[in-house]
């Protein structure tokens, strides 16, 4: 028996087929376009992730040895999505995680006093990131389509909900906790959606989607929509949580960082809501049928993995990611220079949204070798910055650090994560535990694996990368060119 993973992320779809003891059989991946309509603007067409995500699993199925018995599905959370229920269209482009036209609103309703309310009730903050803001920009910047919402002509959802929406055929209009907790409109202690909140950024309740455990009975896919097949949607996470799902990370203080377009370090709080006045963020982990719910701590890192896209889309300095590696081996350090790809602001745990990219310490001498380096170094320090809040005003542990997604292949930035840390960083065989995550979330709701505990034997080690010598002037550096970079915007 087989589970088919569809992971949704921010530049393309990937689907997995994964067998009974974890293995990944078959795959399939199709990208998507970026629309940068206006600086600090990302959008995506709805029509195009739906595509992306039909040709990656008919990719996938046709590689696949095991023909699947149930669908579980992981996405890029926030990413702000409105659809008409009856005919699936999408009447305008979804507002992205990383855009930051909302910062004006956000701000707005950080001098009207708003912040300490909705952190309270969210244990999120008033940025950009999050969808409620997005949704309330359409609300004042796209009546027409807004009118459709209030006038239940049409409803909003993150990807989860729209890719739900079209695998059933409009039947079903659901959510889980992990994404639901990322709107700025979820109500940690209370588990739902709030009425307060709701009003506050002008969403309409009734559009919303039915919220529903992670794992279980979610739906079944309309053969008409979906390439023939009728399965059972049993498993639905965002990626970050699925991530944590997937590297087992079941007990509290199991801390794992996926490596992607972002960075997210997610530390395993159990039953226990955790909060932070330090720039993490608390949010549902995940949720069981019986409706007993795990949180985690986040935190989130907006450009690590695009750090290096731009090197290679941007300036052209590499032909593909993995060359970043191999360009930075050229030089034995950054040669003084330290790159802060604030591209779109910057998260956790500075929270500023007005930062930008910069590039400082360059000389005569500075050669493409530095800059990947440098690149490469950030990223550690960007990691570093979330783990010393995490150890220090959160007060956990965090012994050993579970890496994964694209970018956790890179050795070198895996050996230069581990010196900055002074902890082991442990890379599994299987890396792309997005996926993973979401199929074995999928295969406990259909009981094809009984328990988690069943799925810690399906995790294996790559390799662990030991600490050595901590570069402490490298990191003293890029604390002060983090200053340099703020409210530039």
């Amino acid at each position: 028996m087989s589970v088919l993973a569809i992971d949704a992320g921010t530049t393309g779809v990937t689907a997995l087929v994964v067998t009974e003891d974890g293995r990944i059989d078959s795959r399939g991946y199709q990208e998507f376009t970026q629309y940068f309509p206006e600086p600090g603007w990302v959008e995506h067409d709805p029509e195009e992730i739906w595509r992306a995500t039909l040709a990656a699993c008919r990719t996938a199925l046709e590689g696949a040895g095991v023909a699947p018995s149930c669908l579980g599905i992981t996405n890029q959370r926030e990413t702000a999505v409105v659809w008409d229920p009856a005919t699936l269209d999408a009447p305008r482009p979804a507002i992205v995680w990383q855009d930051r036209r909302t910062a004006g609103i956000c701000a707005s309703l950080r001098e009207a006093g708003h912040e300490s309310r909705v952190a309270e009730l969210t244990g999120l903050r008033l940025d950009p990131y999050f969808t409620g803001s997005k949704f309330a920009w359409m609300a004042r910047h796209d009546p027409g389509v807004w009118e459709g919402v209030t006038g239940g002509r049409a409803v909003v959802g993150t990807v989860d909900s729209y890719l739900v929406a079209r695998l059933t055929g409009g039947a079903r209009h659901v959510t889980d906790p992990s994404n639901a907790s990322r709107t700025l409109l979820y109500d940690l202690a209370g588990g739902g959606w709030s009425a307060e909140l709701c009003e506050l950024f002008g969403v309409p309740m009734g559009a919303l989607p039915e919220i529903v455990p992670n794992y279980g009975d979610v739906g079944r896919t309309d053969p008409a929509a979906f390439l023939g097949l009728s399965l059972p949607i049993s498993g639905l996470a965002g990626d970050q949580q699925a991530a944590l799902f997937g590297q087992t990370c079941f007990a509290p203080g199991d801390v794992k960082c996926t490596y992607g377009t972002g960075s997210f370090i997610l530390i395993n709080t159990g039953s226990e809501i955790v909060r932070s006045d330090a720039g993490l963020l608390t949010t549902v982990a995940w949720q069981t049928p019986s409706g007993e719910i795990t949180y985690a701590l986040e935190g989130a890192i907006f450009v690590t993995g695009a750090a290096v896209q731009w090197l290679r889309d941007g300036l052209g300095l590499i032909e593909t990611a993995p060359e970043s590696e191999t360009l930075a081996r050229t030089v034995p350090d950054s040669g003084g220079v330290v790159f802060v790809p604030a591209l779109t602001g910057l998260g956790a745990p500075h929270w500023d949204p007005d930062a930008r990219g910069a590039i400082l310490g360059i000389t005569r001498g500075t050669t493409r070798g530095h800059l990947a380096r440098a690149t490469l170094e950030a990223i550690a320090f960007e990691v570093r910055d979330v783990v010393e809040v995490m150890t220090g005003a959160a007060g956990l542990k965090v012994p050993t650090l579970k890496a994964d997604g694209g970018a956790s292949g890179n050795d070198l930035l895996m050996q230069v994560q581990a010196d900055q840390l002074g902890v082991p960083v442990e890379r599994p065989a299987i890396q792309e535990t997005t996926a993973l995550g979401a199929a074995f979330l999928a295969g406990l709701g259909t009981g094809l694996w009984s328990s988690p505990e069943e799925l810690r034997t399906t995790w294996n080690l790559d390799r662990r990368f030991e600490p050595g010598g901590r570069d402490g002037a490298a990191y003293a550096r890029w604390l002060k060119a983090v200053e340099r970079a703020r409210s530039w915007a």
